[in-house]
Order: C-alpha cells, then structure tokens, then sequence
C-alpha cells in the first residue's frame, strides 16, 4: 500500500487587525488559504492601532486592515514596520447594504454614506434605478479637532441628514460609527466587505510575501579584483613574500566568504569570485551599506579592492550583473563596491577602507540610460557617484571635472553644455577670482 505523506507548507504569518465583526468574516474566507497562519487582533477602537502595531513588530511578515480608520492611520504612519494590505469595500459590500436596507423597510427615503468614493454610489445607484433617491456622500476627516472618539465626526454627519429628514438610513463602513448610530437611535446598515473583496486582499498578500522570500534566496555573485596588485609585489623584498601575501589575502577572502555562508572561488591572477545568498548578504553588509572585508584587507596589507556584486533570477544573470558592477567600480578609481540588481538598479557605492558620507545610493535604470544618451559615459557617472558617496561633493568647477575624469578643459566645457542641454548639470554659482573671468560653479542636481 502506497503511503502519501503531504509536504509540509511554510506557512505566512499574517496579522488580521480590525474590530470581531470583520476580524471573523476575514478569518472565515481565510480557511481556505492554508498558506496563512493567521494571528487575529481584535481591537474595540481603532486609535489601538500604532501600540498594537510595535508589538507585532517581528512576530508577523505582513499585515491585513479592515477597517477604513485604521488604514488611514497606519497607511500615513512613518513608522511602520510591516507591508499592510487593506481589505476595500466595493460595490458589492454597497449592493449587500442597500438590499439589507431595502428588505428591513428602512429605504424609504434617501440615504447617507461614508467610505465610498462618490462614483461607485452614483455607479451603483443608477444600475439599480435609484438615481431619484438622494444620496448624501461624506468626504470629509474622520474626527473633528478637539474630538476624542474617532469617526464622531462622521456620525454627526449621518444624523444632520436623519434629522433633516432627507435620508431614512445610514450605510457605513466603520464599526465605531455604527455603535455611535445604534446609541443615537438612527437607523443603519454596515457596509462590509465582500467575501471577494477579502480573497483578492488575501491573494495580494500571498503573492507579495512568496516574491519576498523569493528575492531573500534569490542568489548573488561578487566579483573581487585587487587594485594595482602589481605595484604591491613590488614592495615585497623577494617572491617567497609574495606568494605569502597572496595565500593570506586568499585566506582573508575565505574567511569572509564563509561569513556569507557562501564559496569562493579564485578565477586566478587578481580576480576573485564568491557565491551566496540575497538575505545573507544583506544582513552581513548592513542593509547594502558596507563591506567589511575591503576595511579588513586595507587596514591589514593596505590593499584596495574593487568590488562588483550582482544580484540575479540565476547564476547566470546574476554573474553578468556582478561583472557590470566590477567595471563600475574599476572605472570610479577602484577601492569601491557597486551593486547591479536583477532590474539593472545601480545601488553604491558601498563604504569601503573609508567612512562614506552616503553610503547607499539607488541609481535606477532608466536614469542610467538617460545618462548616457546624454552623452554621459558609464565612466564618468561612476566617478561622479564615487565622490559623492566618498566626499559629499554634487558641484564642480570646469576644471576640477576635467581632473576627475581625466579629459581636457575644453572636452569638459563641451561635455557640461551637452548635460545642461538634458537636465543633468545646472549653474549654481559663480566664484570671483582676482584676475580673469569669474568661474562658474557647476551642480549635478541627480546626486544632490
């Protein structure tokens, strides 16, 4: 007899944050996502929200809200820690709603709504032929300055119309409004979410997190090249010393590399290669802020190195980035690190022998390519960005560019006309010199 056995599943915890009504609805279409492990938190007032959020800090990878006060409040929080993901209320939590009022005799006026946007009402009530009933839509905040209870506000708006006798019903999609309403003795229905709306949330969500766990094991190939090894050999009084710095820079490189869980492998003369993974790599230089191993060889042999590290789908892809970031790093004068990610992101440069003042920088793609439509060589934006990591500096002088990229004064006048024509270089300043024209001062606004 044949025995299956299932595979275990790894499961994603997912924080279900909302008042018991939604937090069970939610809990029910979930049961057919055994990907998640979810972990309810049924709050009674949506101000809970920021100190629930920092004690789930850590313990979840995603988080879903269902509830439109606690969305607002965290969507414009600075410091939240986790990727949430909002449960909306459609046009078929509204249908629900107004057939529940229809059929409890309350809709025999017009209504008062929150938390739809106009045009799915409007929408909703012409395919339903309602378009004669009055339809009173709040746009506005949810809490009135000097107010305590939040959606108090939204309530008074409901009863203004109640008491006017324009609207026979409240549809609302906040619980602490329809409490405030049920105290208030004004008729109502709560607009929730469909069992629809929660699977697409859910699919959103599902999808975001096997992505990132995709990216954390995504792999990653570095390329290391000694600078000017040559001249360092020289240094040694006879071969046999030689040979020992090179197996003890081979041993730093090794010992390193096993920090990174990863392996190495020499591609012979100057060059090194190291394999390993995207969540390793990242935890071991900071968050893609620093290389220690550069820091290590500088201080112990006074070696630079440049440091080429890509990031790829596969080996392949992820090699032909780390070889791209190399020749960055070569072409910025060595003693750098660049990153090229799978979407051709240039990231760095990274902090190497020195403290950088930016240590991480995001070039994306599209920049580069503008860049060099412009006339603007993958040499000299690679320097650019070198110094602006290295020193701060985003603004030249004519001649100081031409000495930073090796040309002449007259090739750098005509290379920062070329920029300027295409945004990248714009006048700053001028400096006053005793004799002669003044200079002008020449800013690289992409590095500001």
């Amino acid at each position: 007899m044949i025995e299956h056995h299932q595979l275990p599943i790894h499961q994603i915890r997912i924080g279900i944050y909302g008042t018991s009504t939604i937090v069970d609805r939610i809990m029910k279409v979930m049961a057919s996502f055994p990907v998640f492990a979810p972990v309810p938190v049924v709050v009674s007032e949506e101000q809970e929200a920021p100190e629930l959020t920092d004690r789930m800090q850590g313990e979840m990878e995603a988080m879903l809200l269902a509830d439109p006060l606690a969305q607002r409040k965290l969507a414009t929080g600075e410091w939240l820690p986790l990727p949430v993901y909002p449960v909306p209320v459609n046009e078929a939590g509204f249908y629900r709603a107004l057939f529940a009022a229809e059929r409890q005799g309350k809709l025999t006026g017009g209504i008062s709504v929150d938390t739809m946007p106009e045009g799915v009402v409007r929408q909703v009530m012409q395919a339903l032929d309602l378009s004669n009933v009055q339809a009173a839509i709040y746009a506005g905040p949810e809490r009135e300055p000097g107010t305590s209870a939040p959606g108090e506000r939204i309530a008074d708006f409901h009863q203004a119309w109640y008491d006017s006798g324009a609207c026979s019903v409240a549809l609302t999609g906040i619980e602490s409004v329809a409490r405030e309403l049920s105290k208030r003795g004004i008729p109502h229905e709560r607009v929730l979410p469909s069992d629809q709306d929660i699977q697409m949330s859910l699919e959103q969500a599902m999808l975001s997190a096997v992505s990132r766990r995709s990216r954390e094991g995504q792999m990653v190939v570095g390329m290391i090249r000694i600078d000017d090894f040559a001249a360092q050999a020289l240094k040694r009084n006879n071969e046999h010393e030689v040979q020992k710095l090179k197996l003890d820079i081979h041993r730093m490189m090794l010992d390193y590399v096993e920090s990174l869980d990863g392996c190495l492998s020499h591609l012979g003369g100057d060059e090194y290669m190291f394999f390993t993974t995207r969540s390793v790599f990242r935890r071991e230089t900071g968050g893609y802020k620093a290389i220690p191993l550069a820091k290590a060889v500088n201080k112990t042999y006074g070696i630079s190195l440049s440091i080429g590290i890509g990031f790829g789908h596969s080996a392949s892809s992820a090699g032909t980035n780390a070889r791209i970031a190399l020749s960055k790093s070569k072409e910025a004068g060595g003693n750098a690190c660049f990153i090229i990610r799978e979407d051709r992101t240039l990231i760095g440069p990274l902090a190497m022998a020195e403290p950088e003042r930016d240590a991480l920088s995001f070039t994306d793609a599209s920049f580069i390519k503008r860049a060099e439509e412009a006339g603007m060589a993958s040499a000299y934006l690679s320097k650019l960005l070198h110094q602006r990591a290295r020193f701060g500096k985003y603004e030249y002088k004519v001649h100081e560019l031409a000495h930073l990229l090796g040309i002449t004064v007259r090739s750098a006048h005509r290379l920062l006309q070329l920029w300027s024509d295409h945004d990248l270089v714009e006048i700053s300043g001028i400096e006053k010199v005793p004799r002669g024209r003044p200079r002008q001062i020449f800013k690289f606004s992409f590095l500001e």
